[in-house]
């Protein structure tokens, strides 16, 4: 592992500081091409306007005059934290625009991902008349077919990669669609459903719809951070103006009560939370519905309007969540053993009959940052008939590219698959695992950019000691930080003093720089740390607020250590 020094562009980091930015953040920002104090100036007047996407005028269009026919709409949802807070915000909205909406999530065990003809099947027996997709649907050819062959609608809303084949939906809304002008290709599924319900709000206003006061869609701005940060897309300019405003609300206290229950369960001071805290605390009690049982669960928390429904709701997603860890601890270590049995030789994909349908993405996520190489992981699905795999990809690498190269070679190796740069999934025979596992080496041995190849780990540098401060430490958790726009990340080398294990799964030590000792945590490892003959080590740490029996201290939390 080599950490490194991001570089950045003096006259930049000079012009922020001359606008007033902190010095530490001027360096940082500057780092991530951030050229203007004004691409960190957050408003709601400021986002992208809902006329650049491609088809939502149509979309409102086609939803008011449901709406105002008094037409059955029902939202086909998803099994993650994107799909469940764009149901979430798509009912929230419809439901205060007076339309008479329903949603219904697909079983991952059963019925798998998207608009299939089976859901279609299902979601008839209700009678909707127009069936809305959030965050999937574009893939969904056979799907869509289905529902028009029973007379239903469909609106599509998704984002990720289309196909060859689009479905033959009355509408379509997705950035990432051919055609498609709207400048922020990286909007989550919650935001593209966000943008909908902000141009059908104005398409409604024209009809002289609202006889009051019309809704406030910002109230529904701390549900797209949460999805936005949870789906772990890049935050360009315009997602990271999203999340800002969501966590201004949520501090606050004026998010929806689910949203506040989930960071509450998980012992969380909702006025000091951060992008990490949606990324790393609420997403994964979220995604614990969809993982291990019924997202249904995850959904009614954030569309609840009780607090006692919600609290009720969170402590179930808190105690999913803690099982879905305890899965995921087992199948890790069964994968690092199956690892070195091979004598830890070069492997990116990993099998085993007993693993979790709803758990291999995580342990895919967990063994690319362990390996610095794209995984794939394959649970059997619930069937029996056939694998579902969850991949995930390092910088620099197109992870959905790589399996539709894979799929052109061998026609019919995979059965289908979907997904973005970083992250994808597929489903095979259990009899064509092994040929997968020759192509998907293959792929990566033609295609994986050498930089991809290098186990380097970005920092800003060294952290001067004047900065090792509560008030540096809560300014730089207060910041906007998710994919590609990544958490502040400090290097130096310290003495070590001390380490011993704590917790069962994680190491506490005692470091020290230039004659001042610091307690540090690495999670997640019982590894200790391996000085060189100096007993001195050269860490990547993030700085981070501790709080003990209610006094808060400085401690550094070590991602990586040089070897």
């Amino acid at each position: 592992m080599k950490i490194i020094e991001r570089g950045y562009n003096e006259n930049h980091r000079r012009a922020l500081v001359d606008a007033g930015i902190h010095p530490l953040l001027a360096k940082i920002y500057a780092a991530r091409r951030i050229v203007s104090a004004g691409e960190l100036t957050y408003s709601a007047g400021a986002l992208l306007s809902p006329t650049l996407l491609k088809g939502i005028e149509d979309a409102a269009r086609l939803l008011a005059d449901a709406i105002q026919a008094g037409k059955r709409l029902l939202i086909i949802a998803d099994y993650d934290a994107d799909g469940a807070t764009a149901c979430a915000v798509g009912i929230r909205a419809l439901r205060a625009f007076r339309a008479n909406v329903d949603y219904m999530v697909p079983d991952r065990f059963k019925l798998g991902y998207g608009l299939s003809p089976e859901l279609v099947d299902l979601a008839a027996k209700t009678n909707p008349d127009l069936l809305i997709t959030v965050d999937n649907g574009i893939a969904s050819v056979e799907g869509v077919a289905r529902a028009k062959s029973l007379g239903i609608g469909t609106l599509i809303t998704d984002h990720h990669l289309p196909g060859t084949e689009l479905p033959q939906a009355d509408c379509i809304v997705n950035p990432n669609q051919g055609g498609c002008d709207f400048p922020s290709k990286a909007l989550a599924g919650v935001g593209v459903m966000f943008y909908v319900m902000l141009a059908l709000r104005a398409e409604l206003r024209r009809r002289s719809w609202f006889s009051g006061e019309e809704p406030n869609l910002g109230t529904l701005t701390p549900l797209v951070a949460l999805g936005t940060i949870a789906d772990v897309v890049p935050l360009d300019a315009n997602n990271r103006n999203l999340v800002a405003q969501g966590l201004k609300r949520i501090r606050a206290g004026q998010a929806q009560p689910g949203l506040l229950a989930l960071l509450r369960a998980a012992g969380r001071n909702v006025a000091e939370v951060a992008s990490f805290d949606l990324g790393f605390v609420a997403g994964p009690r979220l995604n614990a519905a969809g993982r291990l049982a019924d997202m249904s669960l995850g959904i009614e928390c954030l569309i609840t309007d009780d607090e006692a429904r919600a609290a009720n709701c969170a402590r179930e997603l808190d105690r999913l969540n803690g099982e879905r860890r305890n899965i995921e601890r087992g199948m890790l270590d069964q994968a690092l053993e199956k690892l070195q049995a091979l004598e830890a030789q070069a492997q990116g994909t990993f099998f085993m009959p007993d693993w979790h349908e709803g758990v291999v993405g995580i342990l895919a996520s967990r063994l690319k940052d362990r390996l610095h190489r794209p995984v794939v992981c394959f649970a059997r699905s619930a069937d029996g008939r056939s694998l579902k795999g969850s991949g995930r990809s390092v910088p620099g690498f197109h992870l959905r590219d790589c399996l539709d190269l894979i799929s052109k070679r061998l026609p019919g190796l995979i059965v289908r698959f979907g997904g973005h740069a970083q992250a994808a999934g597929l489903t095979i025979a259990e009899a064509d695992y092994a040929r997968f596992v020759i192509a998907f080496e293959r792929a990566l041995d033609e295609t994986l950019p050498a930089s991809a190849r290098t186990k380097t780990v970005e920092t800003d540098g060294s952290l001067d000691q004047t900065y090792y401060t509560l008030d540096v430490a809560r300014m730089l958790d207060a910041g906007i930080w998710g994919q590609g726009f990544p958490q502040p990340l400090f290097c130096d080398t310290f003495s070590v003093e001390s380490q011993r294990v704590v917790g069962e799964r994680h190491m506490k030590l005692v470091l020290a720089k230039d004659g001042r000792r610091f307690e540090a945590m690495r999670f997640g490892t019982l590894d200790p740390v391996q000085p060189n003959h100096l007993s001195r080590v050269r860490a990547a740490y993030r700085l981070a607020v501790n709080e003990f029996n209610g006094l808060k201290s400085i401690q550094l939390t070590v991602e990586h250590v040089e070897s």
